[in-house]
């Protein structure tokens, strides 16, 4: 027989124990559901390739014998691979710097304008370029050639402005000439000249484009003077039939040729040409050798060597610049647009000028913004790729060699490297993995706040 129970009420059976939820209120048991895909894609895309790499890194290059530290050894021991690790500190430091420091400045200086709006716009607009056609622009920008490339047009263009350009760059005698080479691409006579006595200073190797358009046919001095007076002249008669050291009728003068009458290692007078080849020096040229220095005949000014071996590196960092300077301007401008502007007028009226504003008050404020640009654009640059493999000729890609490309040229072609072009794959990811946690720890510290 059952005792009543107490207080009069029936006993209640315990309740079955409820499924444990998350902290959001969803059943564990669903939440894993959702998340297994992305587990799953995220261990075979990510997980896994780190996890072979680097066991990779330990094999050889047929990957049937276990070679240990030695394809880490050879990163830090092979000429080229070292300048990949070399070019890679470089662009760390200096792209991430630059362009965040542009993008500070173009974020500062079009707030206050109207057509700030335009400018940024312009500024933001190589981000829509894919970096294989930004490379290809480059490429042009950087030729050579003043006729096909930007930057050495603009070169040449402000050199030729300050700097005279020489008439004759190819410009020799024959060796029957009365004229033998004098050291330093200069020439000299061979014997001294006499006043009264007309000079005669042929010269071959002028291609017809390159003669002034005003030159007209050579022609001997006017006789007379007390002076010495010579001719300079192309002595090339077109289809043949010309005589050496002879004017003929339809040779042409060296307009603008300098001519120097030397004595004893002293310049004692000059002259230069006119259009018909005339000069005339005055009397102290008398028994002088005369010279022709060698500021007529140096090689056409054009321009930079930008992708040559010393330069190619700078090079490729400015069209990285060109592209992610708006980037940077975007963030900062969007951050400079959230900051009080009470604090900055505060400090206007206790007597700051805008440099002092803007060294003491503004770039403070946008710190934590300037770390998310400065970061991100170090993420980014670490694994910088297509436009060093595109824009660098073959000949000075080991100069411009950074560890990107390195893994691939290593990891692919018929002399790849699996071994090496994994251990250089590790390296880059134990060289981003400090920047990342950097980048967590300051999220979170900004979510505390």
């Amino acid at each position: 027989m059952t005792a009543p129970a107490t207080g009069g009420a029936a006993a209640v059976p315990p309740a079955p124990p409820a499924s444990r939820k998350s902290v959001t209120g969803t059943r564990r048991l669903v939440a894993a559901g959702f998340l297994l895909p992305a587990l799953v894609l995220l261990g075979a895309l990510v997980v896994y390739p780190i996890g072979y790499s680097v066991y990779r890194s330990f094999f050889d290059q047929a990957g049937s014998g276990f070679a240990g530290l030695d394809n880490y050894v050879e990163i830090f021991t092979d000429d080229t691979i070292l300048t990949a690790v070399k070019n890679n500190a470089v662009w760390v430091v200096v792209a991430p710097t630059v362009a965040t420091a542009l993008g500070l400045i173009f974020a500062v200086l079009t707030e206050r304008v109207r057509w700030g709006t335009a400018f940024k716009l312009l500024v933001f607009m190589p981000m829509a370029i894919s970096m294989l056609a930004a490379g290809i622009i480059f490429r042009l920008v950087y030729e050579q050639d003043p006729d096909r490339g930007v930057a050495n047009a603009v070169w040449v263009g402000v050199h030729d402005t300050f700097a005279e350009s020489a008439g004759y760059p190819k410009a020799r005698p024959l060796p029957v000439h009365p004229l033998e080479a004098a050291g330093g691409g200069a020439f000299v006579t061979k014997e001294p000249v006499r006043a009264g006595t007309p000079v005669q200073l042929p010269l071959i190797g002028v291609a017809a484009p390159d003669m002034p358009e005003d030159a007209r046919p050579a022609k001997p001095p006017a006789p007379g003077g007390d002076g010495v007076a010579g001719t300079a002249w192309l002595d090339f008669t077109r289809g043949g039939g010309g005589r050496p050291n002879t004017i003929d009728a339809e040779e042409l003068g060296l307009k603008g040729l300098k001519v120097e009458a030397v004595r004893d290692g002293r310049v004692v007078a000059t002259a230069t040409a006119g259009a018909d080849g005339t000069f005339t020096l005055p009397r102290e040229a008398d028994g002088a050798l005369l010279r022709l220095p060698e500021s007529n005949f140096r090689e056409q000014y054009n321009g930079v060597d930008w992708l040559g071996p010393s330069l190619v590196t700078p090079a490729i960092i400015g069209s990285y610049v060109w592209m992610w300077a708006g980037f940077a301007m975007v963030l900062i401008a969007a951050g400079l647009a959230s900051l009080p502007r009470e604090l900055l007028e505060a400090a206007r009226v206790d007597g700051a000028n805008e440099w002092q504003v803007f060294r003491r008050v503004t770039v403070p404020l946008l710190a934590p913004v300037l770390a998310v640009v400065l970061v991100t654009l170090m993420i980014n640059v670490l694994k910088i790729f297509d436009l060093v493999f595109i824009i660098a000729p073959g000949s000075v890609q080991d100069d411009a060699n950074v560890l990107a490309l390195q893994l691939y040229r290593s990891s692919f072609g018929t002399d790849a490297h699996l071994g090496v072009g994994s251990a250089i794959s590790v390296l880059l990811l134990l060289l981003v993995i400090p920047v990342m946690f950097f980048n967590i720890r300051r999220i979170r510290k900004e979510g505390r706040r």
